[in-house]
């Protein structure tokens, strides 16, 4: 698509303002590419003001904008955003960098390693049109839906849930990254401290500090957090909130281990604290996972647990439907944030959502995902142990969709980082992952959202080619763990 987009927009002055384009279908046969895509590059030009599409008529050169007017003076935020935060214990910044990092597209011809989402060709994408053409004939979809969600998706999170879960436990939300920002706003208020894995996903830290909350990190390892350090971190902190992925965390990939689980809940009950459990990645197992543990929620009979779910990541970026399940009085109070922030999310969306996890494509859907991404685990852990002696792994995960790796000749990760961009692979450095000083050098590296297993050793071996100071002889191999 961008590649037609750009062609018809370097061959734009051939025609006047107000002249019409060649037809769709000569397009089509012109340039031999699909209907679809004609009509995604126009659109595209149409959005740039290029070009004004006129249904049934084509497409038109449209008039030339304007210039832009004289920019006012603006400096004065400066000082006016600087000072809101002046009175606050922890200031409420909003620094997206780590968030951009793993949601920036890579310019043309850059391999992306830093996605945390599915490439398209192992996306549902033909299920998920399917169930949203069977959504939109549902009498009402266009209706106002129950501010708490559409009941059946209510009672399918909860049966995904497990346990004392019932439907009414369940809010059903714009997807994950809203579902964590409702349950840190309900759980802490500004400037109190919240206890976070240490490496965290960089979302959760940037949720925490826009709320002016204080994150505390707590070392991970490859069995999850380690409860002494929680016991000790909710201690020094009064902290009544903590945040885990207790499956297939992000970045490590780490399982919190069947010892540690009841250890979890045993120390946040004692503290009086919540456990927020962002169970991302439950539809991202390997097929070499075996069955997955019961999530927390579903061990937990005293309301400690808030769970956190989605439909995302094992679909689209766009099919932002989640879950947040709580219970007791915090159920309400979830319930009015969310309510106030949003009011509700688009029925449509929660339709097709339903339909999707209703239809016979979708368990085959995740096993093909469970296939692929074992494949992709495997051929670019492969390829680190043949061509990048330089990037140790010492975790190959069961689940997720990253490698992380340690950097071992003491290089920066954003040096390398920005290496390897020149060398045409995007990455995402280890730092932003870190709430206080890291212990190491580490570099994340996704395996979903690329086109195949071919681009993850196109990739590495650029990497061994382009990125200096970074050992490149083959050797016995990295270290792993079983």
């Amino acid at each position: 698509m961008a590649e037609l987009a750009e062609s018809l927009r370097s061959e734009l002055d051939r025609y006047p303002v107000g002249g019409k384009l060649p037809s769709s279908r000569a397009l089509v046969e012109r340039y031999r590419v699909s209907p679809v895509t004609v009509s995604r590059a126009l659109a595209q030009l149409a959005a740039e003001g290029l070009v004004v599409t006129r249904p049934g008529a084509g497409a038109y050169r449209a008039r030339p904008r304007t210039a832009d007017p004289a920019h006012g003076d603006t400096s004065w935020q400066e000082v006016t955003l600087s000072a809101e935060g002046a009175g606050e214990l922890v200031p409420r910044s909003v620094d997206a960098s780590g968030v951009l990092v793993c949601l920036t597209t890579p310019p043309t011809g850059v391999i992306g390693l830093n996605s945390g989402y599915l490439h398209p060709s192992i996306q549902p994408e033909r299920a998920m049109a399917a169930a949203l053409a069977r959504a939109g004939r549902r009498p009402g979809a266009w209706g106002r839906p129950p501010t708490e969600g559409l009941p059946e998706l209510r009672d399918w999170f909860a049966r995904e849930i497990g346990g004392a879960v019932a439907a009414a436990d369940v809010l059903v939300t714009a997807g994950g990254q809203s579902a964590l920002t409702t349950a840190l706003r309900a759980l802490a208020q500004p400037g109190a401290p919240v206890l976070v894995e240490s490496p965290t996903y960089p979302g959760l830290l940037a949720i925490a500090r826009a709320s002016g909350l204080r994150p505390v990190p707590v070392p991970v390892d490859a069995d999850g957090v380690r409860p002494e350090l929680l016991a000790a971190a909710f201690e020094a902190t009064g902290a009544r909130v903590f945040v885990c992925q207790p499956l297939f965390q992000n970045p490590t990939g780490a399982v919190l281990s069947a010892a540690r689980r009841p250890e979890v809940l045993r120390i946040a009950r004692a503290a009086g604290a919540f456990v927020v459990e962002d169970d991302y990645a439950r539809a991202l197992a390997h097929e070499d996972a075996g069955p997955p543990p019961a999530t927390l929620a579903a061990e937990d009979a005293d309301g400690v647990v808030v769970h956190v779910r989605s439909l995302t990541k094992a679909t689209s970026p766009s099919l932002r439907v989640g879950a947040l399940a709580a219970r007791g009085p915090v159920l309400d109070r979830l319930r009015a944030i969310q309510v106030v922030d949003s009011f509700f999310v688009p029925r449509p969306l929660q339709e097709a959502a339903l339909e999707l996890v209703g239809a016979p494509a979708w368990p085959r859907h995740l096993r093909a995902v469970a296939a692929e991404l074992r494949h992709r685990r495997d051929v670019l852990a492969g390829a680190l142990r043949r061509e990048l002696p330089g990037l140790e792994l010492s975790h190959l995960p069961s689940g997720g969709y990253q490698l992380w790796t340690r950097l071992t000749g003491g290089g920066d990760d954003a040096t390398f980082a920005a290496g390897a961009l020149r060398a045409g692979v995007a990455v995402a450095p280890g730092r932003p992952f870190f709430c206080a000083e890291p212990p190491g050098q580490y570099i994340r590296l996704g395996f979903a959202g690329v086109s195949g297993p071919g681009e993850l050793v196109e990739a590495v071996q650029r990497l061994r080619g382009g990125v200096p100071g970074l050992p490149a002889n083959p050797v016995e191999g990295i270290r792993t763990a079983p």
